[in-house]
């Protein structure tokens, strides 16, 4: 699937908006929804795990592809249907220039294409999607085929911002888009005051912390004084919860009135925990989210204690 053909079936941030929200009336509460967060589908990291060598770009990937196949079909099968299905990056494992990137990305819009065009893909980027050290080309690479790297929409009176997180991170080889995007995010909880939105949430690949806001330093969270700021940020514009993947595991933990909430894998577990999604119910008070095993969303669906908070 080319560049192109992704974008008719696929409703791509550009502008750093979502035309699939782009409706005033998206801006008005009018009751309880609920959206569908995964993450890491990262085709290639299972073959690349079992060798012992997750630095190669895995030359095999039909076990994520059939585990993404099984939560598209869980998606689908679900009524009423998500208000959308955000993917919370490592789409997939090569990272820019590296062996299979492109077959890696074409196999997984071929799937994603499957999805429900009733229910809207919203894309957010990782370190495999960008490199661990982002340049403005592979930025601009991940912009060509899967959207803006960072932009905001409102559904039912929600404000949500997807964020690079790759920038807190190491922006070493591209400030400016750095500054960017704070400068971006800092104009975004303004006006999420000034707009008086039920909730603000946001997505990024990388947790801010894993269970602690003072947690030491690691691979799978940003380091403390980056993480400390950030939060601080969030908290004083009334962000109710951020949403991440990458650690592989379901994790979390919350700081003042921060839910940071992290979910595992679609694709390779690093724990104990099931290849998975997690659904995200919204109330004019709360935000209510569980964790399902694919197969338990396949067979059962959302549970009756879920579906009744929609109702309320």
């Amino acid at each position: 699937m080319s560049a192109a053909e992704a974008g008719d079936v696929f409703h791509r941030a550009r502008g750093r908006t979502l035309d699939a929200f782009s409706s005033e009336k998206e801006r008005e509460w009018k009751g309880p929804f609920y959206f569908i967060q995964g993450a890491d589908p990262q085709f290639g990291l299972m073959k690349a795990w079992s060798t012992g060598n997750c630095n190669s770009s895995g030359d095999e990937w039909e076990q994520e592809i059939r585990l993404t196949e099984q939560a598209v079909q869980a998606i689908n099968r679900l009524n009423p249907k998500p208000r959308f299905f955000v993917l919370c990056g490592d789409l997939i494992h090569a990272m820019p220039g590296m062996p299979f990137q492109r077959e890696q990305t074409k196999d997984l819009q071929r799937v994603l294409g499957a999805v429900d065009r009733e229910i809207p893909l919203v894309f957010v980027s990782g370190n495999h999607d960008l490199g661990n050290v982002p340049t403005v080309e592979t930025i601009e690479e991940f912009c060509q085929t899967w959207g803006d790297d960072y932009f905001s929409f409102w559904v039912g009176g929600v404000l949500f911002l997807v964020l690079n997180s790759q920038l807190w991170y190491d922006a070493s080889s591209c400030p400016a888009l750095k500054q960017a995007q704070d400068l971006w995010l800092d104009q975004q909880l303004s006006l999420a005051g000034q707009q008086k939105c039920q909730h603000a949430i946001v997505f990024q690949h990388i947790p801010l912390f894993l269970q602690s806001i003072d947690e030491d330093d690691d691979y799978f969270n940003l380091t403390r004084s980056v993480r400390k700021e950030i939060a601080d940020k969030f908290t004083k514009a009334g962000v109710r919860a951020v949403f991440s993947g990458h650690y592989h595991r379901n994790a979390g933990g919350t700081y003042k009135n921060l839910d940071m909430v992290v979910s595992s894998a679609i694709g390779c577990q690093l724990g104990k925990d099931t290849h998975g999604l997690r659904v995200v119910v919204v109330t004019a008070e709360k935000i209510v989210h569980r964790y399902y095993s694919l197969d338990e969303l396949n067979e059962k669906g959302i549970e009756d204690d879920l579906m009744e908070l929609m109702k309320q």
